[in-house]
């Protein structure tokens, strides 16, 4: 990141104030758990799209813009929710990816957000950079459950921070605003796909993304299939990479969902098909639809995969 910029904690920190400040009006709701402050967003609390866009902020420590216009899914209307960024690697890999698993003996959530940044172990860091050693740290959950006192010392104690200085965001995958910070995934899914492919993440100079949001589903179940579904078969995302060409022939055919031996299917059923282990799914399945490589240097710009709009309404219109 350019010099002088705070880090990605301090930046989430000061989103986490907005949100509280707000929260009446973007239908959340503050709570002070062993001394540390957690914003239900939609876990108990109804939410709404807009505290949504803010928590996708906050995942992206306020490197990105994350915003919501209409589309078309076939000939449906639909909202999309779009992102994009000029710190790709710190705002998606360091903070948004959801990379630090919770799980204790009462309590299971997906971490997202810059407090990963402050725990630091994921072995992502070795090649990325951007630990951090902040004085508050800042995180979001996906949860069907509000963080309890020993989730909160969990947390806390491996961000390195006191519990005062905590802050976790929370919505229920069931939730608008659950919905809105998994579609706003969709810059970060491509990048994460290229790392696992080996590509050379400072390349990447910017992103800009766009996936479907899908209608709220009556339990949270229904809800991975259908947000999974909306990114695998409806996110279209374009990065700006500087450097040679060739990689883009390289890596491009590879980069998609289509590229998947488990692609073609609504997520849930593939998730139901692996005994819903995500670790049996070919993690090359998870990444956007459709993805356009431009070299901001010689010109060149290369489509890879295509959306599927047909799958998407049987996903979340349950049309054929």
């Amino acid at each position: 990141m350019a010099e002088g910029v705070p880090c990605l904690n301090d930046r989430a920190w000061a989103l986490a104030d907005e949100l509280t400040a707000r929260a009446p009006e973007l239908g959340a709701v503050v709570h002070h758990v062993a001394n540390a402050r957690v914003i239900d967003a939609g876990v108990k609390a109804i939410g709404s799209i807009g505290a949504g866009l803010m928590l996708a902020r906050i995942c992206m420590a306020d490197l990105a813009t994350a915003t919501v216009q209409m589309g078309q899914i076939g000939d449906r209307i639909s909202p999309f929710v779009t992102v994009h960024t000029h710190h790709p690697v710190p705002a998606c890999m360091a903070s948004q990816y959801a990379g630090w698993q919770i799980c204790l003996e009462d309590y299971f959530a997906m971490g997202s957000g810059p407090m990963r940044a402050a725990y630091g172990k994921e072995t992502l860091y070795e090649h990325i950079g951007f630990r951090e050693r902040p004085t508050r740290a800042v995180g979001v959950l996906e949860t069907s459950t509000l963080p309890d006192e020993a989730a909160i010392a969990h947390i806390a104690e491996r961000a390195r921070v006191p519990p005062t200085q905590l802050t976790l965001a929370t919505a229920r995958t069931a939730s608008l605003a659950g919905g809105v910070q998994i579609a706003a995934r969709s810059v970060e899914t491509a990048m994460h796909k290229l790392h696992e492919l080996g590509f050379d993440l400072s390349r990447i100079v910017g992103g800009f993304g766009a996936a479907p949001l899908p209608p709220v589903a009556a339990d949270d179940m229904a809800a991975i299939g259908r947000t999974n579904d909306a990114v695998l078969y409806g996110a279209t995302v374009t990065l700006y990479l500087i450097g040679e060409d060739q990689s883009l022939e390289t890596f491009g055919p590879k980069l998609p969902s289509s590229a998947s031996k488990d692609y073609g299917l609504p997520f849930g059923e593939v998730f139901e098909r692996y005994d819903h282990d995500f670790y049996k799914i070919d993690p090359m399945l998870f990444s956007p639809a459709q993805v356009c490589l431009n070299n901001i240097e010689t010109g060149r710009a290369r489509w890879f995969g295509q959306t599927d709009h047909a799958l998407l309404k049987r996903s979340f219109f349950n049309e054929s």
